[in-house]
């Protein structure tokens, strides 16, 4: 009989203990990965914040800083570690549940990816109450409707009369196929006006001629829900005089800006804003000669 020593026993181990080393294949490489949602509380209110889509883009000065000079765009993207060449573009429409009403605002590119965020977020379309358009600009009114037709059929549509009035007057395909089909679902609003309570439609022109920021508040709790009023958290905030090439009237788009990101940073409080990095949700703090945008942490998630 083979009588087993110390020094077998250990080996033994060790063999073993390699083999699923010398066995195991590579773990695949399976790419970035983004949520499609984020959810806090907003005193009785459920915010959910839902990623419609994101995608890269070349020469961001063509967009971004159209009256700085390369060498002010290139200090400015170092200075906050971003490249100056390229930037990462976020389209996030919002949800809002008050506990009576689920609220959207703007509805991303198309429905395939509204729709793939809101079922992320547990959600159907057909539990949607009220869409709301803080202007008529493709990214933010193309998931109304698509090949499959009306992607919201059960809710009230709401938008800024203002912007419905341009826009109706105006050489706008998009708006003309997915908006004027809609017309007699459209409520009007104009700033200061309620969408449902707790939900305030605030003055914010110049993106376009009747954009519209809109103030939500539910037990003491407030956030501001921006829309386009800044489209990227440096160079929209650090400097709100750059140029915007999607700025309708650019002169009320700055001033805008000042206006609202000042309040934001005078009340510390927080923002969600379209196409910032997703979840597109922080504060502003004032700096120099514009500001900073302070992403979220945990502020809003704790019980």
């Amino acid at each position: 009989m083979t009588r087993l020593t110390r020094r077998m026993v250990l080996a033994s181990g060790a063999a073993a203990s390699l083999t699923p080393f010398l066995a195991r294949a590579e773990a695949p490489m399976l790419g970035a990965s983004t949520p499609l949602h984020y959810r806090f509380k907003l005193g009785g209110f459920e915010v959910t914040p839902l990623l419609a889509g994101t995608g890269t883009r070349d020469k961001p000065q063509e967009t971004f800083g159209l009256n700085a000079t390369p060498e002010e765009f290139a200090a400015l993207s170092a200075e906050n570690l971003i490249p100056a060449d390229r930037s990462q573009n976020f389209f996030t429409p919002t949800l809002v549940n008050t506990g009576k009403e689920l609220v959207l605002f703007d509805t991303g590119l198309n429905p395939e990816g509204l729709l793939a965020a809101l079922t992320s977020a547990g959600y159907t379309a057909d539990q949607v109450d009220v869409v709301v358009l803080t202007h008529m600009h493709g990214d933010h009114i193309g998931g109304i409707s698509g090949e499959a037709g009306v992607t919201f059929a059960k809710a009230r549509y709401v938008t800024g009369a203002i912007e419905h009035n341009h826009w109706s007057g105006a050489a706008n395909e998009g708006f003309d196929t997915r908006i004027k089909p809609l017309n007699d679902k459209f409520t009007f609003l104009d700033a200061g006006q309620d969408v449902v309570s707790g939900i305030t439609s605030v003055e914010a022109h110049g993106h376009t001629p009747g954009h519209f920021a809109y103030h939500i508040e539910s037990e003491g709790q407030r956030l501001m829900l921006t829309a386009d009023m800044t489209n990227h958290a440096v160079w929209s905030l650090a400097r709100p005089d750059w140029e915007v090439r999607f700025d309708m009237d650019k002169t009320a788009a700055a001033a805008t800006r000042r206006r609202i990101l000042g309040q934001l940073a005078a009340d510390k409080m927080a923002f969600v804003a379209y196409h910032l990095p997703f979840p597109a949700l922080g504060y502003v703090e004032a700096r120099g000669e514009g500001f900073a945008h302070i992403p979220m942490s945990y502020q809003l998630i704790m019980g």
